[in-house]
């Protein structure tokens, strides 16, 4: 007989597996006098919201701290008929020799149609809006004044607590789960019967979970931050549609195993993800271990190493084409599968392609070792406060911790701040505990005069060389004034771990000081040592960490190691030279990473360096900038000598998403910033980029001697630059003669380019122009960011200062109308599933709804030739000039026109796609159509009914939508326009030069 036979009869014969009993790990409570208990009943009968909520409330609402803490509920089975609220900053966790239980009973109303969460996480009024601009439509009994969770909802956990939904309760979900970095669920047991899913909306990380039952386990969309989900070591079994069913989740996947169930991901029609899944398995998973959606969106990015497939015929299946791909027999082993848009090498454009690695095996492999080792039992943590430390925010307690370290092998820091003068020093085998990282700190008052002056980095906590040593749960706050110190310097070994730890630092305003924590005025950005460095052989375990310290060097740093690493959901932020750096380091990968440059701590930030570097995987890699961003950045990552670098599912981007209310009403609204880092990848040895900022897969081989000649960046014969030197170009129209202007916003001029008079200067004035539009008479129709709203001017080109302001009136018939020819609109953030069919909109729909919606209002030109429609501005910030303002005209490249009727040609960034459009008088755009497979910063379209779309390069499609050629600019091409007098010039604006090429 066949192996593949003998394997299918073990599948036959094997039991199935058992709801198995969950285990408590927090076995007793923790010793922290600044906990709060539950005082519920606990007997599975008595209604215990109440006494849940109250305590919860009571550790919200402990200003004395800044709000959040620490709350214990003992064991017990507590029923809930209405949602518990998990205030932002509060961790609740099970204790007890049994895990306690959430149960729903049977037919609780609320629950048995649309979505009701039994638990779900909040946010707070962020913006001060004074009510909830999105209230969580879950809440039973619905509530329109508490705030959804959001990308500033931190530090909310649960842990060590399960689930129980009854019969009649279709729409249950057990716990909405939107929150931003340090939120988590660890620990949990869904049994879900007939609920809908177990975790509605997920955010940042998860371990440990089990999922059993349930229309699905997981159902979610996109993150309230807007980045990945990461989950480890979890189960689902037996879910009626899908193990998971998502989309632009950014899911995350180790070690994570779907059994009998007939889907294990479903990505929902008409949509993508970027999902990596590291050692996933599937068990009789009937119809597809895979549902893949939209497959030729550069958007869709689809990743895994080492998934393993028993009793399941399909690995993949793509929804629209129907096509499949199928396992090897009864059991079969991918090593390596990658889908979506593939980079070959260094300075080529991308193309979309499948490529995958499959053996069948022989027998079921045995289960992976969990990824992130448990804590050990709290019966043997040693309580830092009984042991001397008093963490009483005045104190040393450098010496008190020290002893502990020495006599102990696990401490454990209550809630509190420790203050420390000298480093602690770990054992090898050291594990130190805390239960909440911005509650219980470690920190260095300024000038610690250990940790002063030049030198070499000194650490607050320092590992031995190898062990197994573990840092969990802990805050780690270098002062402001103390140049020598590291947070963290590990050495330790590949057992051990670095989990939940957060690196605290300033909070930068707009006056570009630094607040928060008492910082000290002397304090120089990036004035200290890396916040976490590994180094010396160090390696190990680090996940759900968040370093946004920008008076530190780098955020995360590995330097001189071999010992290999492993980095789940990393978040490392704000910092002015480099978030993450990597330096003679070999056999790492980052799942997850995640890196943000702010407005005044960042512009000038790289997302990640390599130097000298092998073997290392970078998967689910998001390198974000804020949308206030207003400087442009060359790349995101940048090879030094460094080569065996695997580069999975890279999403390089600058929209964010704000909840808002107004005078319109509230709402969720998306921006795009102008400046995402203009490449994904520099390579600094070739001098060659890597222009796609949406890809599934680039290997970048082994590194090689540096070239005699840097070869740089490929051009297109006849691409020629115009003018250069600038800070940032864009907003270009031409007129009737050809004449081009366009706009250096940084510094508020507005320039002319023509054949006989080359570059000129139109206007110097401070009106902070944006965007421009020519009308019939010649004169400039100029939108400006000044203003609340915004506001737009009239200037004559050959007489600058005869500035009309232009007030918003109703459209007028006849007039040309200027639409912005780049926008992003996909809708995100916004519970879009439908509550009765539980079906969700096309992407493309939010596109067409918010093109199609008219403009009340419209700034029209002095002589009625053209108008601007008044599209819904909003505001961040004060009012005056230190505010900020998005809409969709002040954020495009550009403008494109066109009369009612006629088509014009644009491009929706979110998915990256360009459209037609049938214009009407009041701004709106019906009938829209894709023309071509790519979209970007912008799109012309020549007289020959060519486009010409800048993305990365210039694409250029015919009629049809057939690619016919591409120009290879020498930098990242942001607006194209046809002009010059015969209008066969294309005039290319990149930030810091003007190109043109003949067409």
């Amino acid at each position: 007989m066949k192996a593949s036979g003998l394997l299918l009869i073990a599948l036959v014969l094997a039991p199935v597996p058992a709801l198995a009993q969950s285990t408590s790990v927090f076995l007793t409570a923790p010793d922290d006098p600044r906990a709060v208990t539950v005082k519920g009943i606990g007997d599975g009968r008595a209604d215990d919201t109440a006494a849940i909520q109250q305590a919860i409330d009571a550790v919200a609402a402990d200003r004395q701290r800044g709000g959040g803490g620490v709350v214990f509920l003992p064991s017990g089975r507590y029923r809930i008929s209405r949602t518990v609220f998990l205030r932002s900053g509060v961790r609740m966790f099970g204790v007890g020799p049994t895990r306690p239980v959430l149960i729903l009973a049977d037919n609780t109303p609320g629950f048995a149609k649309g979505i009701g969460a039994m638990l779900s996480f909040t946010g707070e009024d962020q913006y001060r809006a004074g009510k909830p601009p999105v209230p969580p439509p879950t809440s039973v009994p619905f509530s329109d004044t508490t705030f959804d969770a959001t990308s500033t909802t931190f530090y909310s956990a649960l842990a060590n607590v399960d689930f129980e939904i009854g019969d009649g309760n279709a729409g249950a979900v057990a716990v909405r789960f939107r929150v931003a970095q340090h939120g988590f669920l660890r620990h949990v047991d869904f049994r879900l019967g007939s609920g809908f899913a177990g975790i509605y909306q997920a955010g940042n990380e998860a371990d440990n979970l089990r999922f059993f039952g349930g229309r699905y386990g997981i159902v979610t969309e996109k993150t309230s931050p807007a980045w990945q989900f990461t989950l480890i070591d979890s189960e689902f079994s037996g879910q009626r549609d899908a193990a998971i069913r998502e989309h632009e989740v950014d899911l995350t996947l180790v070690n994570v195993t779907m059994r009998d169930t007939p889907v294990g991901i479903e990505i929902d029609r008409g949509y993508s993800d970027s999902l990596w899944g590291k050692n996933v398995r599937f068990e009789n998973v009937s119809r597809a271990g895979v549902v893949i959606s939209s497959e030729q969106s550069a958007f869709t990015q689809i990743g895994f190493e080492n998934a393993v497939g028993v009793n399941t015929p399909v690995f993949a299946q793509f929804r629209e084409s129907g096509r499949t791909i199928s396992g090897k027999g009864a059991g079969w082993r991918l090593s390596d599968f990658s889908h979506g848009l593939k980079v070959s090498r260094i300075g080529e454009m991308g193309k979309i392609a499948t490529d995958i690695t499959m053996t069948p095996l022989a027998a079921p492999p045995p289960p992976i070792a969990p990824a992130l080792p448990l804590l050990p039992p709290v019966s043997e943590w040693a309580n830092a406060r009984t042991l001397g430390a008093k963490g009483d925010d005045q104190t040393d307690d450098t010496a008190a911790l020290q002893r502990a370290v020495n006599a102990h092998r696990v401490v454990y820091l209550p809630t509190g701040r420790y203050r420390i003068t000298d480093t602690l020093k770990l054992r090898p085998d050291s594990v130190l505990i805390s239960l909440h990282p911005n509650q219980t700190q470690l920190y260095l008052p300024d000038n610690t005069p250990r940790f002063a002056g030049v030198g070499g980095a000194k650490a607050m906590v320092e590992s031995a060389k190898g062990g197994d040593a573990i840092v969990y749960g802990l805050g780690l706050y270098a002062g402001g004034v103390n140049p020598r110190a590291s947070n963290i310097i590990w050495r330790a070994g590949e057992r051990s771990m670095i989990n939940d730890v957060r690196i605290h630092g300033p909070v930068v305003y707009t006056n570009g000081k630094a607040h928060g924590g008492g910082i000290d005025p002397e304090a120089r950005w990036d004035g200290q040592q890396a916040s976490i460095s590994v180094t010396d052989g160090g390696g190990g375990t680090f996940a759900a960490i968040w370093t946004p310290n920008g008076l530190a060097s780098t955020g995360f740093a590995v330097t001189d190691t071999k010992t290999p690493g492993h980095v789940y959901e990393l978040s490392a932020e704000h910092h002015f030279k480099n978030e993450i750096v990597l330096r003679n380091v070999e056999n790492w990968e980052f799942l997850a990473p995640q890196t943000e440059q702010e407005v005044r701590d960042g512009v000038y930030a790289v997302s990640t360096e390599f130097h000298n570097s092998r073997n290392i995987l970078f998967a689910n890699y998001h390198g974000y900038r804020v949308t206030r961003t207003a400087k442009p950045m060359d790349t995101a990552v940048r090879l030094v000598n460094s080569g065996d670098i695997r580069f999975r599912n890279v999403h390089v981007n600058a929209e964010s998403a704000y909840a808002h209310c107004d005078t319109e009403g509230c709402g969720t609204y998306v921006r795009a910033s102008k400046y995402p880092f203009e490449n994904a990848i520099k390579d600094m040895t070739s001098g060659q980029e890597v222009r796609e900022r949406e890809f599934a897969k680039l290997d970048v081989p082994a590194g090689s001697a540096r070239p005699a000649t840097v070869t740089g960046v490929p051009v297109t014969p006849g691409v020629t630059k115009l003018a250069d030197g600038f800070y940032s170009i864009a907003g270009g129209a031409v007129d009737t003669q050809g004449k081009l202007y366009f706009i250096d916003r940084f510094h508020q001029r507005i320039h002319g380019w023509s054949t006989s008079e080359g570059l000129t200067t139109v206007s110097q004035a401070t009106l902070d122009p944006v965007n421009l539009t020519v009308d019939r008479s010649g004169r400039l129709l100029v939108l400006s960011g000044a203003g609340r709203d915004g506001t737009v001017y009239s200037i004559d080109p050959k007489a600058p200062d005869d500035v009309r302001t232009i007030a918003a009136t109703a459209p007028r018939a006849g007039s040309a109308v200027a639409l912005p020819v780049n926008v992003w609109a996909n809708g995100e953030f916004a519970d879009r599933i439908d509550q009765k069919t539980y079906e969700y909109p096309r992407l493309s729909s939010f596109f067409t709804s918010k093109m199609g919606e008219p403009k009340r209002q419209a700034y029209v030109s002095p002589d009625g030739s053209v108008a601007i429609p008044a599209f819904r501005v909003w505001n961040q910030g004060p009012d005056d000039h230190q505010g900020w303002r998005w809409s969709d005209t002040l954020d495009s490249y550009g403008l494109v026109t066109a009369h009612a009727g006629e088509r014009v040609y644009l491009t929706n960034a979110s998915e990256n796609l360009t459209y037609s459009g049938q214009v009407a008088a009041s701004g709106a755009l019906g009938d829209l159509r894709i023309v071509a497979p790519r979209g970007g910063e912008s799109v012309a379209r020549g007289s020959t009914g060519n486009l010409y779309v800048a993305n990365g390069q210039v694409w250029v499609y015919d009629a049809n939508g057939r690619e016919v050629r591409r120009i290879d600019i020498p930098e990242r091409p942001l607006q194209v326009l046809i002009g010059g007098p015969d209008q066969r010039t294309l005039f290319i604006l990149t930030h810091h030069a003007l190109y043109s090429v003949g067409i």
